[in-house]
């Protein structure tokens, strides 16, 4: 199953400089033709590209080397540079070194150079001088920087599906979108973000995430609420999925905003809809009036399993979709397109 990634650890080293040639000139009649060894050829960098088209981190190998310089020649013959690697990140990209943000990814075809190659040894070519007229001393080429970098992603997708384990979610986001989660009767099925795009008759696309199921404790860390939560904190706007045939659902509401507001402050009151899932259930239909009683946010009844109700489910996720992008351009902001 293809899934999400929005983190990765990726040691980058620049391609080694080519060392310096060492040769003296030689043809007939000419005995002292004096030293011809060129200098050596830089070495490639690695350069991370923001790309449009990539949507997800999972392509990102956790090793990258640029290409190393060649050897300088005789005759003077300098050596090539060694070619520059390109690695493709997704637009909104950060890039942290020991914790600190040393690039921010955020157009498309924008680069940062993430290791520099080294520099080209000097051939003995270089060292003639007056006072030596035959030189035999060249250098090797300088080794390319070496670091270790931690990509992470500011935009994951434009909704999030937020509940707690076996609500559905999963469900839902496969008959909203061709994304394929796993699906099964156990708690924590979902261990990553999986993202589905809901397509429209217009062309527009809008991302939803598959988030993983929290618990109780999660702005604590308790299973895997901190990698979790940090998912939710990047969606624009959020899709709480809650399970009708349980008593009192209007608890698990309750819980999960609880949850968002100790992890950060202000998560809970983004744009939202309450999805009563499980409706097709005899104990969802006496929970439903209950809970719209409870809960001051629009709820919507359906059912992920047969399919009942999605089609006011897609009218009111692009009334959220059109607001978050009115608002983005009011601000002068470009919204994230998929």
């Amino acid at each position: 199953t293809r899934y999400f990634v929005d983190h990765r650890r990726v040691r980058v080293v620049g391609g080694q400089g080519g060392g310096g040639g060492h040769s003296f000139h030689s043809e007939p009649r000419k005995i002292f033709g004096g030293p011809d060894g060129g200098n050596g050829g830089d070495g490639g960098h690695v350069i991370l590209k923001a790309d449009r088209q990539t949507k997800s981190l999972s392509s990102v190998l956790p090793f990258y080397q640029g290409v190393h310089g060649e050897r300088g020649g005789s005759k003077n013959c300098y050596g090539a540079n060694g070619a520059c690697v390109y690695v493709k990140v997704p637009v909104g990209t950060l890039v942290k070194e020991d914790g600190e943000v040393v690039a921010d990814l955020t157009q498309h075809g924008e680069e940062y150079v993430a290791a520099y190659g080294g520099a080209g040894g000097k051939g003995n070519r270089f060292f003639l001088s007056n006072e030596n007229r035959a030189p035999t001393l060249f250098t090797p080429g300088e080794p390319g920087q070496d670091r270790v970098l931690h990509l992470e992603l500011k935009t994951a997708a434009h909704a999030g599906l937020v509940g707690f384990p076996n609500a559905g979610k999963s469900s839902l986001l496969r008959a909203i979108s061709r994304a394929r989660p796993a699906v099964a009767a156990y708690p924590f099925t979902t261990l990553n973000p999986h993202v589905g795009i809901v397509h429209y008759q217009d062309y527009e696309q809008v991302a939803v995430a598959d988030i993983p199921g929290l618990i109780k404790g999660a702005h604590q860390n308790r299973g895997l609420g901190m990698a979790f939560l940090r998912h939710i904190e990047r969606c624009h706007f959020l899709l709480y999925v809650v399970d009708l045939s349980v008593s009192q659902p209007w608890t698990q509401l309750q819980d999960l905003k609880y949850e968002l507001e100790q992890y950060k402050k202000g998560l809970s009151e983004r744009p939202c809809v309450v999805i009563g899932n499980k409706i097709d259930l005899a104990e969802s239909r006496i929970n439903l009036p209950l809970l719209k009683e409870q809960v001051q946010d629009r709820v919507i009844a359906l059912s992920a399993l047969r399919g009942d109700n999605l089609e006011e489910l897609f009218l009111h996720l692009r009334e959220l979709y059109d607001a978050y992008v009115k608002t983005e351009q009011s601000q002068g902001q470009s919204p994230v397109k998929w």
